[in-house]
């Protein structure tokens, strides 16, 4: 079977053993699988009650991948996230030493719940291990297992006792992904299915392996210089400080994305070239990823505020102008 074939096979696999358990979020899923097989991570933001912990769990669960949920709240400690030593005593020799004890961070896929209620301390134990996949502990340094993937939660309408993500961190999250409110067909779905007796679950349909081995295909895949030259433009343009930039960006915009933003553009066009079937991505699939990846890495400015212009409009005028 062609490489290309099994993935979208795979894809299909994917969709609808996720469908078993979450109604509807179609959007949702496809840029998850995209920043997946990427090997990015992700920020989840939406209302209470969407269901985004049982849909990283669930998909988990139909990738075959260890998956460890942390509850960040105030009191968090950055040992809490990646481990600690102890101090174990051999019974037999009687002679004590210093043993690590793997925190949650030691998993596939790392659900990061409402990040912004620890504090940034807390908050900066991911980084490290979200860029480089490992762990610095009293000095050693620890693998983290492959795939590795943090997903983390925020809710938008609560500011009461929460810390914002600092914008270095933000832009270690390839995408920003809304989950917006159900339609009202696919909330009677919801209340029907989960209020039975009956329980659907989803089943295991990807190895590890296999998503590794996706994850090195879409490496793989080239990519004309036309479309790395469309990418990076479309990011230099989010930029005030850029010569010949539009005059909204430089009215709304205070600082644009960076080069980091351009690296994610591309490779989530490849992802989703190959998720199709495709062996080359195109301009659409750029522009299918540039919400999700520029979204949270616009800083607006108070004429946007004003104006009542958020990042995604300026985006989608950015996209017509580019």
């Amino acid at each position: 079977m062609d490489r290309l074939e099994f993935v979208r096979e795979k894809r299909d696999l994917i969709r609808n053993e996720i469908s078993k358990v979450i109604v509807g979020q179609q959007h949702v899923i496809d840029e998850l699988l995209i920043a997946l097989l990427s090997g990015g991570h992700c920020l989840l933001e939406g209302v209470p009650g969407l269901a985004k912990t049982l849909l990283v769990s669930t998909l988990s669960d139909v990738l075959d991948l260890k998956f460890q949920r942390i509850q960040f709240t105030p009191d968090l400690m950055p040992s809490d996230i990646t481990g600690t030593e102890i101090l174990e005593e051999d019974r037999s020799t009687g002679k004590r030493e210093f043993k690590f004890v793997h925190g949650p961070i030691f998993a596939n896929v790392v659900l990061a719940d409402e990040i912004n209620r620890t504090p940034p301390k807390t908050q900066a134990a991911l980084l490290q291990a979200m860029q480089e996949h490992e762990v610095t502990v009293s000095g050693r340094t620890f693998q983290l297992p492959e795939p590795f993937f943090v997903l983390a939660t925020q809710n938008p309408i609560e500011h009461e006792g929460t810390y914002p993500l600092p914008e270095a961190q933000l832009d270690r999250f390839m995408f920003n992904i809304q989950v917006d409110y159900p339609s009202q067909s696919e909330e009677e779905e919801i209340v029907r299915t989960t209020t039975s007796q009956a329980q659907a679950k989803a089943e295991c349909v990807v190895s590890a392996k296999e998503v590794s081995d996706m994850q090195q295909l879409v490496r793989s895949v080239p990519v004309s210089d036309h479309l790395i030259t469309y990418a990076v433009n479309l990011v230099r343009n989010s930029r005030p400080t850029n010569n010949g930039g539009s005059g909204f960006i430089k009215d709304w915009v205070t600082w644009g994305a960076g080069p980091r933003a351009s690296q994610f553009l591309i490779l989530a066009a490849k992802t989703r070239a190959v998720l199709d079937g495709r062996s080359a991505p195109d301009q659409d699939d750029v522009r299918f990823a540039a919400i999700p990846v520029l979204r949270h890495r616009l800083v607006t400015s108070f004429s946007a505020e004003a104006d009542g212009v958020d990042s995604v409009m300026i985006i989608e005028k950015l996209l017509e102008s580019v």
